[in-house]
């Protein structure tokens, strides 16, 4: 099921997204559907970093460390 969802944006961005919708053969909404999803997980991915940096549990180690560990 997919809901109808009225934004406004500014006329140059309208006449990119035209330019790459006409350029792929898809349509506006396919576009601005697949950015929306991976601003999505970007927001997720940001939220997870942010969590694991102010989780006191969660040792930190040094790049000296890590290289040992991948045997770098």
């Amino acid at each position: 099921m997919s809901v109808a969802v009225s934004i406004r944006m500014p006329d140059e961005l309208i006449r990119e997204l035209d330019s790459v919708a006409k350029m792929t053969e898809r349509s506006r909404s396919f576009h601005i559907q697949k950015a929306l999803e991976i601003y999505l997980e970007d927001q997720a991915d940001l939220q997870i970093a942010l969590d694991r940096l102010h989780d006191s549990s969660d040792p930190i180690i040094s790049i000296d460390e890590m290289r040992n560990e991948l045997n770098v």
